[in-house]
């Protein structure tokens, strides 16, 4: 009886210690919970009080898209065609035609403004302030039209590092329809594959990967690719994909017929390229090589004559 009550007591025991270490570690658990949660609640706070750091690019950019917005002076079918060039660029923000409006009046405000200063001292044009007057607004219309040449210029130079990569990616393309997948799928696969080699194209593929998740037609997705690019060899790929669905030609054999007349085309071009350089070089060796070649050869024999005849 006395072994029953003393077991029944160190059993008791037992419970009631480890009920209390339960209860203390659970304490301490909500303790640092609640601590965790006031620090967190705390940071919350203090960043909805702080401002939003931004860029200093992100600043200049959201200044000159509120002055593009403010002085709408390119609406209707100039803006439409402002927007294509920027989305051919690789420009598609939604306020990327109010930044080009903005950065178009600052270039051309800061242009009239040194041509109307520089033009009270040039001489003959200071005489007539009409003079000055038309220089400043002929250089306030140059100062205008610079961004779309630089913006257009930039669009060619993206559109030819694309071209150049096209080649490589529709190998690609056709290992990856070979291999069985979709063509969303080789997509996407080839995007990543060349986001360091052709980042221009990759994100192209990657915004055409985009489309075919929600459109499963690959005609038309393939075409507004090749809208945005402007490229003779994605509007030629369209073509391809198209004529194979309607007159159901597999798509991996088009793709390899495509894929060859796109690599013997780029060899081609290399070889007019190299074909030209003889004739530009031409130009370089007879107003920097050949004076230095007859410097080197008739210049002793010159240095001679004139010591003979002194």
């Amino acid at each position: 009886m006395t072994l029953t009550l003393v077991d029944a007591m160190l059993s008791i025991a037992v419970i009631a210690i480890t009920a209390a270490l339960i209860a203390r570690a659970r304490s301490a658990d909500a303790r640092i919970a609640r601590r965790a949660l006031a620090l967190v609640t705390e940071q919350r706070t203090d960043l909805a009080m702080q401002p939003p750091q931004r860029s200093l690019v992100r600043r200049i950019e959201a200044r000159f898209a509120a002055l593009g917005e403010q002085l709408p002076i390119f609406e209707g079918a100039p803006r439409n065609d402002l927007a294509k060039r920027l989305t051919r660029a690789g420009f598609r923000g939604p306020r990327a035609v109010s930044v080009l409006i903005g950065i178009k009046i600052v270039g051309g405000l800061i242009a009239a403004a040194a041509a109307f200063v520089g033009s009270a001292h040039t001489p003959f044009i200071e005489r007539w302030f009409v003079m000055r007057l038309a220089t400043t607004a002929a250089l306030l219309m140059i100062g205008m039209m610079l961004p779309e040449f630089s913006l257009q210029a930039y669009a060619r130079r993206r559109q030819k590092k694309i071209a150049g990569a096209l080649p490589d990616a529709l190998d690609l393309l056709v290992i990856c329809t070979n291999a069985g997948h979709s063509l969303a799928a080789s997509i996407v696969r080839i995007a990543e594959e060349m986001r360091d080699i052709a980042p221009a194209l990759a994100q192209e593929l990657d915004t055409t990967a985009q489309e075919l998740r929600l459109d499963g037609d690959s005609v038309s997705v393939l075409r507004n690719l090749a809208e945005r690019v402007d490229v003779a060899s994605l509007r030629t790929l369209a073509t391809t994909l198209a004529q194979s669905q309607r007159y159901g030609t597999p798509v991996t054999q088009a793709l390899q017929v495509l894929a060859r007349a796109e690599r013997n085309e780029h060899m081609h071009l290399l070889e007019e390229r190299a074909a030209r350089l003889s004739i530009k070089i031409t130009l370089p060796m007879m107003f920097f090589i050949l004076p230095t070649v007859i410097l080197i050869a008739a210049g002793p024999a010159a240095l001679r004559l004139m010591t003979v005849f002194k």
